[in-house]
């Protein structure tokens, strides 16, 4: 593929500035990932809405760029060798993005690799956890008599912030001094934990030492807050 209009996604969400990086997202925890990393880095990109509410992440033209029918996916007109590429799945755009921009991760082998291990356990842990508990909590989930499911997730959720709060106990971000993307890939999930899920006082968020500083922080940054808003509903 040689140009923009070459992704069959470009024709459902035609791009009004094709030389930018183009977002293919919704302001969820994982949608807001890319946003927030977007504004931080201030990399020039265009947002697309994709309701998935209306089942547009199952298009045949989402689908051509993410299979597995997911937000967020980009598509860099300007990738590895100035040729196009398209990516998805949350982590690597944060990855891919970091790489491109020369920023919020370390240079170091050993700090990148570590950078990355908090990557993963957020989504590898985090996200799937945190969603089902959501689930079980505030959606159609609850309605299911067997409470075991939302106990299990509950307790598995309060286990996994007890390891972040563990983890900042002497440092202000997951990493220590410096803000980087194993933040950028947390900060929408725990504060859709006790807001939009609405599960504070079931994870006993407020008992916490270090991990409501260090949302606090990150929801101050002025990226953050323009990104947990990009795309913005209609």
């Amino acid at each position: 593929m040689s140009k923009l209009s070459d992704f069959p996604i470009a024709t459902r969400w035609p791009a009004q500035h094709p030389e930018r990086i183009q977002l293919y997202s919704l302001n969820t925890p994982n949608g807001v990932k890319v946003s927030i990393m977007l504004e931080e880095t201030g990399l020039a990109y265009e947002p697309h809405l994709v309701d998935i509410t209306k089942n547009e992440s199952h298009t045949p033209e989402f689908l051509s760029l993410n299979p597995n029918g997911k937000i967020p996916a980009i598509i860099d007109p300007d990738g590895p060798g100035g040729k196009p590429i398209g990516l998805f799945e949350s982590g690597a755009i944060l990855l891919y993005l970091a790489d491109k921009s020369g920023q919020f991760i370390s240079a170091d082998a050993t700090q990148r690799w570590d950078t990355i291990q908090w990557l993963f356990f957020q989504m590898a842990a985090i996200g799937p956890m945190f969603g089902q508990l959501g689930f079980f909590h505030k959606f159609a989930g609850r309605e299911i008599a067997d409470k075991r499911p939302l106990e299990r997730y509950a307790t598995e959720s309060k286990r996994l912030l007890s390891v972040l709060d563990t983890r900042l106990a002497d440092r202000p971000w997951i990493m220590g001094e410096e803000y980087s993307i194993a933040d950028i890939a947390t900060i929408g999930w725990v504060r859709n934990m006790i807001t939009f899920y609405e599960a504070r006082e079931i994870v006993e968020y407020d008992t916490l030492s270090h991990v409501p500083g260090w949302l606090d922080r990150a929801l101050a940054r002025p990226a953050v807050q323009r990104g947990l808003n990009i795309p913005r509903r209609g």
